[in-house]
């Protein structure tokens, strides 16, 4: 009789019909919230993240300008980049060595071995120039018209 009766309850509802459409509206209501989060954590990962620089993009517009000459030749720093280096000489005389990290974080890496190398006079500050993933070390203190010609290069 026991058996019975334990088949008998499993069989009944366990809440009343009314119970059951609260639960189900809850239920959806949290699920299109997880869908709503996942969608705005996707949209922020694609449309307001950060974009990377590229060291091929970057060298095929450089490639472009006259009067700039690129050369593989780069300084030990700029040679742990992960996202490669290069050394550019800009028609007004000036150096500058763009180093590409992976990422942001490598390119803070970067940037703090280049503090930590420097010469004792050397304002490290004037001629560093992170921006991204991107580090730049200038030669000397750059023109506008050097920082224009380069950052508008990097892609």
């Amino acid at each position: 009789m026991a058996a019975a009766r334990n088949r008998r309850n499993l069989r009944q509802p366990l809440a009343p019909p009314a119970a059951r459409a609260k639960i189900a509206a809850v239920a959806r209501s949290l699920t299109i919230a997880a869908l709503a989060c996942a969608a705005l954590s996707l949209l922020a990962a694609g449309c307001g993240g950060t974009k990377s620089y590229s060291l091929a993009d970057t060298r095929a517009c450089l490639e472009k300008e006259e009067g700039v000459r690129i050369m593989n030749r780069v300084d030990f720093i700029a040679d742990t980049a992960l996202g490669g280096a290069m050394l550019v000489d800009l028609p007004s005389g000036n150096r500058v060595t763009i180093s590409f990290g992976l990422d942001q974080d490598e390119a803070d890496r970067l940037a703090g071995g280049y503090r930590r190398f420097r010469g004792k006079n050397i304002g490290i500050e004037d001629v560093l120039r992170p921006d991204r993933n991107a580090v730049l070390l200038w030669q000397a203190h750059p023109s506008e018209e050097d920082v224009s010609l380069v950052t508008g290069c990097l892609k």
